[in-house]
C-alpha cells in the first residue's frame, strides 16, 4: 500500500493546495513557525469545507510538552472544540518530567477526543520526539487508543532520524507511524524504505510581500515573511510517493 501524504497547513487556502496537489489529508495548525499551535474554530469550520480530512494540532502554547492541570483542562476542551467544527482527528501529546509520556493527560485527551467522535483519529505529535527513550514510547500508544504517531526518530530532520524511525515502525503494532521533520520530496523514498505508513511535510514558502520591518509585533517577531502552502513541493511529494 502506497504511504498517505499529510501536508501541514495554517490556511484553508493552504488545506486546497494540498488537496489539489494530491495529499490524503491536511494537520492543520496556526503558528507553524512556533511548531504549531491550536487553530481556531473558525479555522477549523473552512478547512473542513474545502474537503479534504483536516487534523487539527491541539498545542496550548509553544515550549515544552509538560503540561498543568489547567493546560490539560484546556485542551481537552480544545479537542472536543475542534472535532465539533469538522475536524476528523487531532494531534496531540505531553510528556511528564522525567520524559516519558504523560499517560494520564493522554487517556484524558482521547476520552475528550471519543466523547465527540467515535471515528476520530488521533495522533501522538513530536513530543515523542523528546522522551528519554522515542522507541519504547511508542508501546503504549495501542492501548491508549492512539492511531498514529508522528516523529522525525528523535533527530533534527526525520532523515537524520530515519534508523529510528524504522525501530519505532517496528514496535509500534497496529499503531501507524508517520515521518515528519524537515521533510522535502527528495527525502520520501528514504523516508518509504523505513515502512512508515505515512510522510508529513510542511510544503512551504515564504508567502510575497508578507515581511515586515521596524516595529516588532512580539518578542519572537523579526519581521520575516510567512509561510503559504507550495503547490509544486506538494505535488512533488506525492509523485515520490506514487512511485514507490
Amino acid at each position: 500500500m502506497t504511504p498517505a501524504l499529510e501536508i501541514a497547513v495554517t490556511s484553508p487556502a493552504g488545506a486546497i493546495v494540498a488537496r489539489d496537489g494530491g495529499a490524503d489529508r491536511v494537520e492543520l495548525c496556526v503558528g507553524l513557525e512556533l511548531g504549531g499551535l491550536t487553530p481556531s474554530q473558525a479555522l477549523v469550520e473552512m478547512t473542513h469545507e474545502t474537503g479534504i480530512p483536516a487534523h487539527a494540532l491541539v498545542r496550548c502554547r509553544p515550549g515544552g510538552f509538560v503540561h498543568d492541570r489547567d493546560e490539560v483542562e484546556l485542551m481537552e476542551r480544545e479537542i472536543r472544540t475542534v472535532l465539533r467544527s469538522g475536524a476528523t482527528g487531532v494531534v496531540v501529546g505531553a510528556l511528564r518530567e522525567d520524559r516519558t509520556l504523560d499517560q494520564d493527560a493522554l487517556r484524558r485527551f482521547v476520552d475528550a477526543a471519543r466523547s465527540v467522535s467515535a471515528t476520530a483519529e488521533i495522533t501522538l505529535h513530536r513530543a515523542i520526539d523528546h522522551a528519554a527513550d522515542p522507541v519504547a514510547a511508542v508501546g503504549p500508544l495501542e492501548a491508549l487508543g492512539f492511531t498514529r504517531v508522528l516523529t522525525s526518530g528523535a533527530a533534527p530532520t526525520a532523515v537524520a532520524g530515519s534508523g529510528t524511525i524504522a525501530r519505532m515502525v517496528e514496535a509500534a503494532g497496529h499503531v501507524q507511524v508517520m515521518a515528519g521533520a524537515g521533510v522535502t520530496p527528495a527525502d520520501v523514498q528514504a523516508l518509504v524504505a523505513t515502512g512508515v505508513a505515512a510522510v508529513h511535510l510542511s510544503a512551504k514558502r515564504p508567502a510575497p510581500d508578507s515581511a515586515h520591518a521596524g516595529v516588532p509585533m512580539g518578542g519572537a517577531d523579526d519581521g520575516s515573511a510567512h509561510f503559504v502552502t507550495d503547490a509544486e513541493v506538494v505535488r512533488a511529494a506525492r509523485t515520490a510517493l506514487d512511485a514507490h
